[in-house]
């Protein structure tokens, strides 16, 4: 078997984030839906726009790096997204609902950001500066969206969701 590298290491995490990108944006249209207000239902649509725009820019890597832009089956991402399905349905119609949507968010936002994190500074030791620069960018984004969303969980959904009743 020949040795894996650094190289290898860096491929396939970035077939499990292309992969894992791909099921969010078919995800977050159920969340917009789901979401009681309609800052939150906003959010998640801007997340999926910003979600193809990212899934662009990884192609760009895909290119940059000479590899075919392809997914590899991200069992993380698979689990955190069925916790939000899980949310969906247990919470729905509760006082609670928009508090257990944003969690579950922020969840699939941590993965990406800590995902995001490891590859620019692969790419970085690799000499892929160009693509580090759009790792960067996808980044830096994710960590926007994940403080927007700890914004929109402050402003009131976290407090809706503590004054409704216990079932």
């Amino acid at each position: 078997m020949a040795e894996k590298t650094l190289d290898n290491l860096f491929y396939d995490t970035l077939k499990d984030i292309y992969y894992a990108e791909r099921k969010i944006v078919k995800a977050l249209p159920k969340m917009a839906r789901g979401a009681q207000s309609p800052e939150l239902k906003a959010a998640f649509e801007k997340h999926r726009d910003e979600t193809e725009w990212q899934i662009d820019q990884l192609q760009q890597v895909f290119d940059i790096i000479g590899k075919r832009a392809m997914g590899k089956t991200c069992d993380a991402i698979e689990g955190i997204l069925a916790e939000g399905d899980e949310i969906l349905e247990e919470y729905e119609g509760t006082d609670a609902l928009d508090a257990g949507l944003i969690a579950a968010a922020q969840a699939v936002e941590h993965y990406e950001i800590t995902r995001y994190g490891t590859l620019k500074r692969w790419a970085t030791l690799l000499g892929h500066d160009d693509a580090a620069q759009l790792l960067d960018g996808i980044l830096q984004q994710e960590s926007k969206t994940d403080e927007d969303l700890t914004a929109l969980a402050d402003a009131r959904a976290n407090e809706k969701a503590q004054g409704a009743k216990a079932a």
